[in-house]
This record gives structure tokens, sequence and C-alpha cells, in this order.
């Protein structure tokens, strides 16, 4: 660990650049086993991780979730217009650009001092087509015209937690209007026992889209355990099959719910709207352990 919060990457390349960002402690670790990989933690949780010599390979499981959905929402390296709401350490932007070259993203990201750390450590390669906004995500998806989106992807955290303003019908009423028609919405969730908050989120979606399915490892939809899920939606039907295919065969293995199953998984569960909304629960300190 560097020696101080506000310190430049030391010629160890050993240690860990260790920095004072808008949403706490960042800290970017070598990966030990890859040479140029490096994994982002805010206040010891885990953000992203970032091969910078194989941006295409994705460590951590949701992240390998989201990019099945990038893979499957097109036909192979066909170019996307993709929106991602919190930028961490630019990962799936990055796998954008590497497995559909000349796709245009925009990232939003509020956190100022982050973007700046990430662009110093972990360059963006000057190819890619990945425009950065510092602003509040819901704020900066208001800036996207009508119908630009092939693809909006929200992963946004504040102290381990989605802010309430991003749980929403009208949230997502901003997202349809980003999206083209037959345009594909996907989240990465937190949620544990008693899974309140993703039942409450994929009734939110349902209520704005005909399509949904919901990748998350068994234990955690068994409200066994706290843990990611990745919920995908759209107006047009979902690659379900080898979407269930590609997570079963992941290295942890997810489960994929969708139609009838799905709908029952919600309870009857209500929509969120903004006047109610709250955001997500905190994840145990057990989890980051």
């Amino acid at each position: 660990m560097a020696k101080s919060r506000n310190t430049r990457r030391e010629r160890d390349a050993d240690a860990a650049v260790v920095e004072t960002v808008d949403g706490g402690l960042a800290q970017l670790v070598p990966d030990r086993d890859r040479a140029r990989a490096w994994t982002l933690l805010i206040d010891g949780a885990p953000q992203s991780h970032v091969d910078l010599d194989d941006p295409a390979y994705l460590s951590f499981e949701y992240q390998r979730r989201l990019g099945h959905v990038i893979d499957l929402i097109a036909p192979p390296g066909k170019p996307l217009h993709a929106v991602h709401l919190g930028g961490g350490a630019f990962t799936l932007a990055r796998y954008v650009a590497a497995t559909r070259p000349r796709s245009t993203q925009q990232v939003v990201e509020r956190d100022a001092a982050l973007v700046r750390l990430v662009r110093r450590e972990l360059p963006l390669d000057p190819g890619a087509r990945i425009r950065v906004r510092s602003l509040d995500a819901r704020e900066g998806l208001a800036k996207v015209p009508d119908g630009w989106a092939d693809l909006v992807l929200a992963d946004v955290f504040s102290g381990a937690r989605t802010p309430a303003h991003l749980t929403s019908t009208e949230f997502l009423d901003e997202v349809r209007r980003a999206l083209r028609p037959g345009g594909v919405y996907a989240a990465n969730l937190a949620d544990g026992p008693p899974l309140a908050h993703l039942r409450g989120q994929i009734a939110t979606a349902a209520a704005r889209f005909a399509e949904l399915a919901l990748v998350a490892d068994p234990a955690v939809l068994r409200g066994k355990r706290f843990g990611n899920a990745v919920l995908v939606a759209c107006d047009l039907p979902l690659p379900a099959a080898e979407l269930t295919r590609r997570a079963a065969s992941d290295p942890h293995p997810g489960r994929v719910e969708h139609g009838r199953a799905l709908t029952d998984f919600t309870g009857g569960a209500a929509a969120v709207v903004d006047a109610s909304a709250v955001a997500s629960p905190a994840p145990p300190p057990s989890v980051f352990r």
C-alpha cells in the first residue's frame, strides 16, 4: 500500500495506487496473476477489474454476466451505441470497444476525482470512441438524445448502495427515452435476504418493459446470501436460452429466471416511484472479507 492517501504509483510494480476521491478512498491493486491488470476498490469494496492487455477479460462474475448481455444483443462485432451509468474503471466500456470496434459510447460517472485517477493510471485506448461525463447518472442520462442508445447499462453504487433516484419508474422512463426501439436496458443490482429490493426492482422494470430476465447466483435467488443480480429488460424477446447456457457455464454458474417464473419471484411487489424510492440495502461487512 502507498504511504499516503494522495500519492502517485510507486516504482515497485507490486504497490497499490491509493488516492482519496469524491466517493471515498480509492485503491488500484495490481493483479499478481496478470501483468497489467488491476482491481479498483472504493472504501474496501471491490468495484472493477481491468486488464489493460486484454480488455475482453472480465474477472468479476456480475461483469461477466453483463458481458454475455453485450455479446447477445446484436450480431458479433456489430458496433453499438452504449450508455454506461456508473464508470468505475470503465471495464465494460473497454469490453465493448474491444469486442465491438467502432462502437460509440458514453460513460456517466459522478466522481470526477475517480475519473481523473482512472484516466491517469489505466488510460483508455485513444482510438476508442468513449466519452466520459462527470455528472450524476440521471442528469447525464437526460443529455442522451432520444432513441440514441442500443444499450443502457446501469452499475451505479454510492457507499456500496444504488442511489434511490436510480430505482424508480421515472428513472426507467428516462432510460426508455434514450433507448432506440428494441434497445436493451441492463442493470447490476445488489441485495440479500429477504430480497425486497430485488423484487421491487423487477416489478419496476416490468411496469416499463415487456420482456425481462434476471441472472444471479442460485444462492442469492434463494435468499441465502447477499450478492449481485443482473436484470435485463427490453420490449422485444430476449435471448434467454443462450443467456441461460452462458451463465450456467461460467466459473461461478448463474441461474436465469424469465417469463412466468420471474413474475412469480416478485411475490406481488409493487413498482417503485420517485416519491417512495429508497437506496438499495448496504451489504453486510462480511461480504468484503
